[in-house]
């Protein structure tokens, strides 16, 4: 049996102003984008580019204890970890469209590793490894 992770949702407080982050500010694709007027919300998936099997649903909280966790998925730990070939090229890029990093380029026994908000707040790694 083979298995992989399909898709992470992410619980974000608006659908277009999450897309415009991941596609305007870190350069993810879009891959889908559809209305389901009947459960009033959307299916929107963004994945890293050239990322072949997992993706994140951006998913808009529907009430009020989703809203809670908009932000704070993992009580304040880094919650997700993007691996680049390229740090350094990386970390300019989304430094100059505005993404905020809280720990710059740090060499360690693993590869080097910045950590920044996504658009709600969460902590992301992002690595290169060595």
């Amino acid at each position: 049996m083979q298995q992989h992770l399909s898709l992470v949702s992410l619980v974000v407080e608006d659908y277009d102003s999450a897309i415009h982050f991941f596609v305007s500010k870190l350069g993810f694709s879009l891959i889908e984008d559809t209305e389901i007027p009947e459960q009033n919300k959307r299916w929107v998936v963004v994945a890293p580019k050239g990322a072949t099997e997992t993706r994140i649903l951006l998913a808009k909280a529907a009430n009020d204890q989703q809203a809670t966790r908009v932000g704070n998925q993992t009580g304040g730990r880094v919650f997700l970890f993007l691996y680049t070939d390229d740090i350094e090229r990386d970390f300019k890029n989304y430094s100059d469209n505005g993404v905020v990093f809280t720990q710059l380029p740090t060499a360690q026994p693993y590869g080097t590793v910045a950590v920044f908000e996504d658009i709600a707040g969460n902590l992301w790694d992002l690595i290169q490894p060595v």
